[in-house]
């Protein structure tokens, strides 16, 4: 009978909200809800009734909680995005966006909507983020070119200095700031030529090195951010910035980075803002296969003392004097000769010539994913790291991560992909837990090149925002370049349009 009676009050609900009488919808559906919590189509509706009413905030609360209840619901997550955009919080919803893009949901309105609500935050670069993958999905939207370009007039200038042009991590960055800004790539430039090429400027990006140090110690010209791998935290360049010349300081790694620099470095959080950015791998270019246990590990890493080499040939040892058909296959250079010499000399010693193999052309980008096509397991045994790229590679592949202790591992990894001795090791690899799945979603919720733009994107923002609160005059109209749409969740006419939102 209180089953018969919750169904009515249900069905009452949906009646209410066919007339738009939103209020004692919304009423009936959570007295529902009182009694049956676990009803995600219930949760899902009152979240809809929410958002007519412009209640955007528990809106989203309802959707998120019907998502945990439901998962994969097209509905659902519509809706949740559009909650997002409602309430401004169009960082959120982009989030969301690739998962919609593989459901084959993601519109070009939609995607118009997250530009328009970036615009109302006088987020620039996010809207032109927005505009052109609408544009990609439809190309005759004649009217989004000249809007991009409207925009983009009115963001800032950046230089891109760079000393050492890394392929992975700086084209990945210096691609993502062109496709917003007006780009200067600078690649090894000339010290004297600093002044004129900051001047120029509105925004400056130093890689690693002298450079920055150099720079630092110019007058102030332009906003200048300086990003610092986890190595140079330990190198002596960084104590002779002037980092109170410095706008933002960018670690590359985890907090355990941060914190060993600002012990070295007195005062210097006083002196410039810092700002923490994982490691982000491209996960398009790592295609996943859910594999099966094998024997082949590979390292992938050029071999230098910091990935600590030797340290995987002692545990390849004691494994190889459990299980002799377990093979380990480094990837990368030498960074010296006598460390080639002296590990292919302890291969020898150890008596693993056909158990050991050195490949020097694995480590370069187009060729790592077919590489690690007949891996199984993927090692690091880095004495300081700050998420190793090639072993994020290897997870995102679908590789099992054994991983040596080292400094902040534990903030950066789950304790029990980490290992201490090579008993240790042997026992991780030996063991029958073996979840590729679970090794690729590690990353992609962690470690994903999205999630490090993003936090690229709001290093920007932040400097775009703090430029134009200098500049005087009045700041450029939303209404200038506002994109029209269509989509959205505006009113309910149906029990069905409640539930889908389109």
């Amino acid at each position: 009978m209180a089953q018969r009676k919750n169904l009515n009050l249900y069905q009452r609900g949906l009646e209410l909200a066919k007339s738009c009488r939103y209020q004692e919808a919304l009423a009936c559906i959570q007295e529902h809800l009182c009694t049956a919590p676990d009803d995600a189509q219930a949760m899902n509706d009152a979240g809809s009734i929410l958002y007519c009413l412009g209640r955007f905030d528990e809106a989203i609360e309802h959707f998120v909680k019907a998502r945990s209840l439901l998962c994969g619901s097209v509905e659902i997550l519509w809706n949740l995005v559009e909650a997002y955009l409602g309430a401004g919080r169009a960082n959120e919803a982009v989030q969301l966006f690739d998962e919609m893009e593989r459901m084959g949901i993601l519109s070009s309105e939609l995607l118009n909507k997250a530009a328009n609500a970036f615009l109302a935050k006088d987020n620039k670069a996010g809207a032109v983020e927005m505009l052109q993958k609408s544009l990609e999905i439809a190309p005759d939207q004649k009217i989004l070119q000249p809007m991009i370009e409207v925009i983009r007039s009115k963001m800032p200038k950046v230089a891109f200095f760079c000393d050492d042009k890394d392929a992975g991590f700086v084209d990945e960055i210096s691609e993502f700031i062109k496709q917003r800004f007006e780009l200067n790539f600078i690649e090894k430039p000339r010290e004297e030529d600093l002044y004129e090429l900051m001047e120029s400027s509105d925004i400056s990006w130093f890689e690693p090195g002298s450079l920055a140090v150099t720079a630092s110690k110019l007058p102030k010209l332009c906003k200048n951010i300086v990003r610092l791998d986890h190595y140079d935290a330990y190198k002596q360049w960084p104590r002779q910035v002037e980092w109170s010349n410095i706008d933002m300081l960018i670690t590359v790694g985890g907090s355990f980075i941060r914190d060993a620099l600002v012990q070295k470095i007195p005062g210097l959080e006083s002196q410039t803002s810092i700002v923490t950015v994982p490691t982000g791998v491209n996960l398009e270019k790592f295609g996943f296969t859910n594999r099966h246990r094998g024997k082949n590990i590979a390292f992938l890493a050029n071999l230098s003392l910091l990935k600590n080499p030797a340290f995987v040939l002692q545990c390849m040892q004691k494994l190889h004097y459990i299980d002799p058909e377990y093979r380990l296959f480094f990837g990368g250079e030498f960074a010296d000769s006598a460390l080639e010499q002296y590990l292919k000399h302890i291969v020898n010693a150890l008596d693993l010539r056909d158990v050991v193999f050195f490949d020097r052309a694995a480590a370069e980008q187009e060729g790592v994913s077919c590489w690690l096509e007949d891996k199984h397991y993927i090692v690091s045994t880095s004495i300081m790291e700050a998420q190793s790229r090639g072993l994020l590679e290897g997870m995102a592949c679908g590789l099992k991560p054994v991983i040596h202790n080292f400094p902040g591992a534990g903030r950066a990894f789950p304790s029990q992909f980490l290992f201490n001795i090579s008993e240790e090791f042997c026992e991780q690899i030996l063991s029958d837990k073996y979840e590729p799945q679970r090794y690729r979603r590690f990353v992609e919720e962690n470690y994903s090149l999205g999630n490090q733009l993003i936090k690229i994107g709001d290093v920007f923002r932040q400097l775009e925002s703090q430029n134009m609160a200098c500049e005087s005059g009045p700041g450029t109209r939303i209404e200038e370049y506002r994109i029209p749409v269509t989509s959205g969740l505006s009113q309910i006419e149906d029990s069905e349009a409640l539930t889908k939102g389109f």
